[in-house]
């Protein structure tokens, strides 16, 4: 009989390349996913990872995609190290798109070169807002903030969906749900000439940077890290246990409000319906296989963009749904959960009511 027993001491050099053995062990499966549906492997490991960085123009649609990912994960980062677990994080990046949209249609008609930043405070105060009631929720009641966060995600889809199909809706937009097209003094200005990638980037570039900082060098990301990994420890040490709760959601909402702002100031100019990409939810996945690093986040995001623009392309070169891109984020995730599952347990046979005690271990 199989069982799992504790090791010891968890392997601080497997944690590191447990990521790395999580991708392999996905591309390996793509693979095997391609031959059973009938698909060239070969054509198909091409059109999710070579297709991204043919030429300079496929680079920059992927960085453009790994942004609002490397934003929202940093953020995520934060509350992880100290578990507050921020699932509603696609809310809070609505909130900011919705939020940013708000100054850009208030400002219709005014180029000034305040538009801009303005709407990069609204989409901060946005997802920051939003953020703040599982904050408020868990530290005044001790309410779940799994739970809160996630249900507050459809609240925020839904009222993207009541203002572009109502008050802010385009009257001569063909009857499609979307606001007015922003002026060009509401829109991130492109940092490539040719390409879409604007200057989101370096926001995201200067976050991660900010994110190291906080999380690595300064004393309340230490506070944070010995919150998650020892609570006993950071009570005794006096830490603030509903001080942790308020900076790792806020952190999350605020970066989160960031990327909804770079959408819709960004590739999209304006909010439509389709506002909710997932972002919020596959960012999870980008903070953990980036180890709640933010230079592992850099990385992870990368890749996780390649699946995003793998699927699209899926879905026109190899008649796949483009959904298939949703499969290899799961399968990644899988299998970094199981990595990590063997990091700090090993297999073990128990006893076994007929053949007496096994002793078997693995390595």
């Amino acid at each position: 009989m199989l069982k799992l027993e504790a090791r010891p001491e968890a392997s601080q050099r497997m944690r590191y390349l447990s990521p790395l053995i999580a991708v392999a062990l996905t591309l390996a499966g793509s693979l095997v996913l391609f031959a059973l549906l009938g698909k060239s492997p070969i054509e198909g490991f091409k059109v999710f990872f070579i297709h991204p960085i043919r030429d300079l123009y496929s680079i920059s649609e992927l960085l453009l995609k790994a942004t609002p990912l490397m934003l929202i994960a940093v953020g995520l980062a934060v509350g992880y190290r100290a578990n507050v677990w921020n699932i509603g994080a696609e809310g809070q990046y609505i909130l900011g798109a919705i939020f940013a949209t708000g100054v850009a249609l208030f400002f219709q008609g005014v180029s000034s070169i305040w538009v801009l930043p303005a709407m990069l405070v609204a989409g901060v105060l946005g997802g920051v807002v939003w953020a703040a009631i599982p904050a408020l929720l868990r530290t005044r009641f001790r309410a779940n903030e799994i739970l809160v966060t996630l249900m507050l995600v459809y609240i925020a889809q839904l009222t993207a969906s009541w203002l572009v199909h109502g008050p802010w809706k385009n009257p001569d937009g063909f009857n499609f749900p979307a606001t007015y097209m922003f002026d060009d003094s509401a829109l991130l200005p492109v940092l490539i000439e040719g390409t879409r990638l604007n200057l989101a980037f370096l926001i995201a570039l200067t976050a991660l940077g900010a994110g190291y900082v906080f999380l690595q060098r300064s004393f309340y990301g230490y506070q944070m890290q010995v919150a998650g990994q020892a609570e006993a420890a950071a009570r005794y040490a006096g830490y603030s246990a509903k001080r942790t709760i308020w900076i790792g959601l806020l952190a999350g909402g605020a970066m989160a409000g960031t990327a909804g702002m770079s959408e819709v100031a960004g590739p999209m100019g304006q909010l439509t319906e389709s506002i909710s990409m997932n972002y919020g939810f596959a960012a999870i996945i980008v903070a953990f296989v980036g180890r709640l690093n933010p230079v592992g986040i850099l990385f992870s995001s990368i890749l996780m963009a390649m699946l995003y623009l793998g699927g699209e392309q899926a879905q026109q070169y190899m008649n796949l749904p483009s959904s298939i891109s949703k499969v290899f984020q799961g399968m990644l995730l899988f299998f970094l959960l199981a990595a990590d599952l063997f990091i700090g347990y090993r297999l073990r046979l128990g006893s076994n009511p007929f053949f007496g005690k096994a002793t078997w271990k693995t390595t």
